[in-house]
């Protein structure tokens, strides 16, 4: 049988009898361990069961594809806990989010784990991998699933099939050991070569190669600050009882839901009027810098932040920092040419600098106007004189570098981190990408206000994510203070507006496997029908409409 394959751009032929991996074997040889899934006609499917015909188009993904890299980071997640529980017998493990390049984990002790433990688990690890075990994918009913499931200690699994739509669920198992995965798995362990665990207090953050670092484990770069916000997000799941989607969907179900909503939203309402405090306490702070990823929820907290200081008795004054862009024939290109408005040379920081100090010393100055038409800084605004109860509130990209604004004194200014930092998680195995729910968010807000399709979201995504690490991240553990603008239950609401987007994509796209990916991911989640307990000012109304800041 002849098949076209993508990644060599020339047609193969494979026996009628011959397995996947005996074809990768004999293309790549020993390269072939790198490669982990497969697109057949840009449909993704794993290495054992995949289903092919003649003349079909394959493609093989290794790390370097985002599939690819998903099913890395499965599959030695699966080796890990499976690793934890050859040594530890009966311990529950818990893989609670990314953090510091990897995922942060842990492991339910009467003590807190030691250096001696991780060695032990890692060199299991490797012992798992060494052997090449087998993961073998079974299709069990809802039934078999909860019963294996029980057995081994996972209510969380079992309350999650409840609200299982179809009549089968795949399971993997590796040398006895059952689990469940929001995606894929490589067919064997040698697979995986390359990790890390190392102690973070009071668990451990299981590091992977990424993407970009090419197959190589990142620079570790520790972030105490994200790790507390988490925590604190899992603190306030547990006394809301909504730490997995089982739970959440339950309330839906009892009509609690609503409730929940309310104090959701009080948090927020709360954890804002206490920066604004800590900002109002200070008579040095004059400038307030806003930075996040793309979704985050900046325009609408900007904007609740701005109330809050009015409250304490403060002016507050919004300055866009797209007005400081130079002129386009002056601003700089990336690698292929085309002009760069990510960057931080994108903007005249000597004006902008300037003009800041001018407003914190109460001058008069006249702002500037960008006109995206002409490419060109305008000056048609009235001229602005601040008074010193004034605080300038800054949101954008940039907010977090210093070198934004490299002239004015660290005294006069606070800095803020905001992110959806989602504790919220699938099961105890499955957490949730917090890139994940900010598309979510992003395809429905393009759909809402800016008339795009979900197509044209996913096309800036992947550059958006670059800008995000490129940009936000490094800089995100000199915030003075870290909002996060998850809400809990906001997926629940975001599943009715983002699914028929999300299916309008054709099979012929590229991102015909990421629409089936993200359509799994909601399938797990109830939807909220009710939109009434959501107030005018949530950040969710950013998303969905409604705000009464639009």
């Amino acid at each position: 049988m002849n098949i076209f394959l993508l990644n060599e751009n020339k047609t193969f032929d494979i026996g009628e009898n011959e397995s996947l991996i005996s074809f990768l074997k004999r293309v790549y040889k020993d390269d072939c361990r790198k490669f982990l899934g497969i697109k057949v006609n840009n449909k993704l499917q794993d290495l054992i069961n995949a289903e092919f015909k003649e003349n079909d188009k394959f493609k093989f993904l290794d790390i370097k594809d985002n599939d690819g890299h998903r099913i890395y980071v499965r599959t030695l997640t699966l080796i890990y806990i499976k690793a934890c529980k050859d040594i530890f017998k009966n311990i529950d493990v818990s893989i609670k989010h990314s953090l510091n390049k990897g995922l942060y984990t842990e492991l339910e002790f009467q003590s807190l784990v030691n250096k001696h433990q991780i060695k032990n688990i890692k060199n299991r690890m490797c012992e798992i991998i060494d052997r090449k075990r087998p993961i073998n994918t079974m299709f069990l009913s809802i039934k078999e699933a909860e019963k294996i499931f029980l057995r081994q200690g996972m209510e969380d699994k079992a309350n999650l099939l409840k609200y299982w739509t179809k009549d089968k669920i795949r399971v993997y198992e590796l040398d006895g050991y059952y689990d469940t995965f929001y995606g894929y798995l490589a067919p064997n362990t040698e697979f995986i070569d390359k990790f890390e665990l190392r102690m973070f207090y009071p668990g451990i953050v299981l590091n992977y190669p990424t993407r970009e670092s090419n197959f190589e484990i990142p620079e570790y770069i520790e972030q105490k600050e994200i790790y507390k916000v988490f925590k604190e997000a899992e603190e306030w799941g547990k006394i809301m009882d909504v730490g997995y989607v089982g739970s959440l969907n339950r309330k839906i179900d009892n009509n609690t839901i609503y409730d929940m909503i309310r104090i959701n939203e009080a948090l927020h309402e709360k954890k804002i009027a206490y920066i604004a405090d800590e900002i109002s306490r200070d008579k040095n702070i004059k400038i307030v810098l806003i930075a996040g990823p793309s979704s985050s929820g900046k325009t609408t907290f900007a904007q609740r932040l701005s109330i809050q200081l009015r409250v304490n008795g403060k002016k507050t004054f919004a300055i866009s920092m797209d007005d400081y862009f130079v002129d386009r024939h002056l601003s700089p290109k990336d690698n292929n040419g085309n002009y760069d408005f990510e960057t931080l040379d994108a903007l005249d920081l000597d004006l902008f600098n300037e003009q800041l100090l001018s407003l914190i010393s109460c001058d008069t100055i006249n702002i500037p106007v960008y006109n995206f038409k002409t490419g060109r800084r305008e000056y048609i605004r009235e001229p602005v004189t601040l008074t010193k109860d004034h605080i300038i509130i800054i949101e954008g990209i940039h907010g977090l570098n210093d070198e934004l604004t490299k002239e004015i004194p660290q005294i006069n200014k606070f800095k803020i981190y905001i992110s959806a930092l989602t504790q919220l998680n699938i099961d105890n195995h499955n957490c949730i990408s917090t890139s994940d729910l900010r598309l979510i968010r992003r395809i429905v807000r393009d759909s809402t206000h800016r008339g795009n399709n979900a197509v044209e979201t996913m096309e800036m995504w992947d550059n958006v994510v670059k800008g995000t690490e490129k940009f936000i991240f490094p800089y995100q553990e000199n915030a003075d203070a870290i909002f996060n603008s998850a809400l809990v239950y906001e997926l629940c609401v975001l599943k009715k507006y983002a699914e028929p987007l999300i299916e309008e994509i054709g099979t012929d796209s590229r991102f015909y496997p990421e629409r089936q990916r993200l359509l799994k991911f909601l399938s797990y989640f109830k939807s909220i029908k009710d939109e009434s307990a959501i107030p005018s000012t949530s950040i969710l109304r950013e998303f969905i409409g409604g705000s009464c800041f639009e």
